[in-house]
């Protein structure tokens, strides 16, 4: 099929040419760079700050809670296995290491206040032929958010 078959087959009549224009060659447009303008940027920034300060006191805040719960759960234990034993053995032991050592407990836990497994207070009971460590208490310094100090937790 030459060129006037395939016009004629199109549909037009021959003596009519075909014309395909093409767009006229433009220039490229200046590459435009996405950018945020000062003012935008500081809009972001002093809406990030305000966020701040409305969510920071309360992180800070429950992290103190977190902790004081960390705290009377690791009395407890450490109560738990005193009063353990003292049920098994008919004494308190001499120290939180025999806890460890006669397996009541896996390790001593750590104050999460002071972050330190060596600064509990240990009480020794009112018979000192009973043992050493009738009862443990925190050795951190301060008062807890309920206005209690930490060491007659």
């Amino acid at each position: 099929m030459n060129a006037g078959e395939g016009r004629e087959a199109m549909g037009e009549g021959r003596g009519r040419g075909l014309f395909i224009l093409s767009p006229p060659a433009r220039r490229p447009a200046p590459a435009r760079r996405a950018a945020f303008t000062l003012i935008e940027l500081l809009v972001v920034m002093a809406i990030i700050a305000t966020l701040l300060t409305l969510a920071v006191p309360y992180y800070f805040g429950s992290l103190e809670r977190s902790r004081e719960a960390v705290l009377r759960e690791n009395l407890a234990l450490m109560r738990t296995a005193l009063d353990q034993h003292y049920g098994d053995v008919g004494r308190y032991p001499e120290s939180l290491e025999d806890l460890v050592s006669k397996r009541y407990l896996r390790r001593i836990p750590q104050d999460p206040i002071t972050e330190s497994a060596a600064s509990w207070v240990t009480v020794p009971p009112q018979d000192p032929a009973q043992g050493a460590v009738y009862d443990v208490k925190s050795g951190a310094e301060g008062n807890a958010a309920d206005g209690t100090p930490y060491g007659e937790w």
